[in-house]
């Protein structure tokens, strides 16, 4: 079945099929196209330069020379990274003072997906704004194309990934000589993507002694479900004892997503990897750390812990940027295993994560597993509700947040209940009659309970119209 999403954060689609219908040819240069005319009302000749990186999908070598000939026939000047992780080209942007980036990546969807990831000159994801912009200027087919005198050129950068690395051992944060006494033995699983390239090459610079890698090539053809959750890491798990390795990676094909799994096989869980960061690092440095809402209570444990503020964020890493600007955060990130250090940039890096998980792991002088019971074990469980296309979403969570009015509330995104440390978090979907249901508790029948009550009070006000 082909798709075509299209929304502020980016276009995603599966590839081939009808233009409008998937990732087609026409789609590619459509948005490409409005962005780079939007570009032009903002920057003169002489800073209209993009870079771009992509991962290492089957697809990724075609779209990056449509975006690549789109970019120059519009007179921009692209610098192409190859085949690069996310955070690789977020910090290339500002390296090379380019205007944009382009990231061509479906991040963790299957492989006959891709998409197109769009970063302002900070190289960081676009704002809301700027994205419907695009959206609006690719509808109205509002772009035009230079003169031959006037395209774009294409240089290649290969040292992207090198200045990456230098980048995280320079941090001040990143305990490089504690890493390499502690003689890691690691198990890495880079689904077949770019981390196959990138997450060696880092582990290698902070001294760890052995590493072995598992689904390493690079060439797009995932070994499993490609986002990093515990139901696709089996063979990472098994491989960890085997090879009586301190801990394993998972990271996504795009590298910005990390998870871990323990000496004994056990994952140490998605929500946690920012959880034991975090800890790391106020342990380190005082100041806020910043989460989104529908991320474990956890976090704000390890605040209180360590005396410091904790911040909640609408969904999307965009929101926990600018939420982490807003209050100065020392750290943050998302519960999917994404970790933003704003002294590196301000993205998520799992190459930037894996350095300050092993920092803490070496000077905590501690297995892995026993790392991850020093934490508190939170559960969450994610459901949610069909509607009719008729019904107002907005109206059943304004009618929620009413009846749960006695109770601390967040209505920054949907709304957010909170019951002691419990807590639901319910969200409407911008693109189908969906409300998202999440929720967290001390245990997974508790989380589903607090769910299912949540989702009997949606009923009622249906029912009651």
């Amino acid at each position: 079945m082909m798709a075509l999403i299209t929304s502020i954060s980016g276009i995603r689609g599966t590839i081939g099929g009808i233009p409008g219908k998937g990732l087609t040819p026409p789609d590619i240069l459509r948005f490409v196209s409005a962005y780079a005319g939007l570009l032009k009302s903002r920057y003169p000749r002489e800073e209209r330069r993009v870079v771009l990186g992509r991962d290492a999908r089957i697809s990724g070598e075609m779209v990056n020379k449509l975006v690549t000939a789109t970019l120059q026939a519009s007179g921009f000047d692209v610098v192409d990274l190859g085949l690069a992780t996310t955070p690789t080209v977020e910090l290339a942007v500002v390296h090379h003072h380019a205007c944009a980036g382009i990231i061509i990546t479906a991040s963790h969807n299957p492989a006959h997906w891709n998409a197109l990831k769009f970063l302002d000159d900070q190289g960081t994801f676009i704002s809301a704004a700027l994205g419907a912009d695009i959206l609006a200027h690719a509808a109205a087919s509002d772009f035009t194309y230079e003169e031959s005198g006037r395209l774009g050129n294409c240089t290649f950068d290969h040292d992207g990934l090198q200045r990456h690395i230098d980048a995280i051992l320079a941090h001040p944060y990143v305990n490089q000589p504690a890493v390499a006494e502690a003689s890691f033995t690691l198990v890495v699983d880079a689904v077949n993507s770019v981390g196959g390239i990138a997450v060696p090459e880092l582990l290698k610079a902070l001294g760890v002694k052995k590493t072995i890698l598992i689904n390493g090539t690079p060439d797009g053809r995932f070994a499993h479900d490609p986002e990093p959750l515990p139901e696709h890491l089996e063979v990472l798990c098994d491989a960890v004892v085997e090879q009586k390795a301190h801990c394993g990676f998972a990271v996504d094909p795009d590298v910005d997503r990390l998870a871990v799994v323990c000496e004994n096989g056990e994952v140490f869980g998605e929500e946690y990897t920012l959880v034991a960061v975090a800890d790391y690092v106020l342990g380190l440095h005082q100041g806020p750390a910043v989460s989104n809402l529908s991320s474990t209570r956890a976090l704000r444990d390890i605040c209180d812990k360590h005396q410091q503020p904790y911040f909640a964020s609408a969904v999307g890493e965009v929101n926990v940027v600018e939420k982490m600007k807003e209050c100065a955060a020392v750290i943050g990130g998302e519960g999917n295993g994404g970790v933003i250090l704003p002294g590196l940039h301000y993205g998520r890096d799992a190459l930037a994560g894996m350095a300050l998980f092993l920092s803490h792991l070496a000077t905590q002088k501690k297995s892995c597993s026993d790392l991850r019971d020093s934490y508190p074990r939170y559960t969450i469980s994610k459901n949610k509700i069909t509607l009719g296309s008729e019904m107002n979403t907005d109206m059943i969570l304004s009618e929620i947040a009413g009846r749960y009015r006695n109770q601390p509330l967040l209505t920054i995104d949907g709304v957010k209940i909170e019951f002691g440390k419990d807590w639901v978090h319910l969200r409407k979907s911008n693109t189908e009659p969906v409300i998202r249901i999440y929720s967290e508790s001390d245990s997974a029948v508790k989380a589903d309970n607090l769910a299912k009550k949540l989702i009997e009070d949606i009923r009622e006000i249906v029912k009651k119209g």
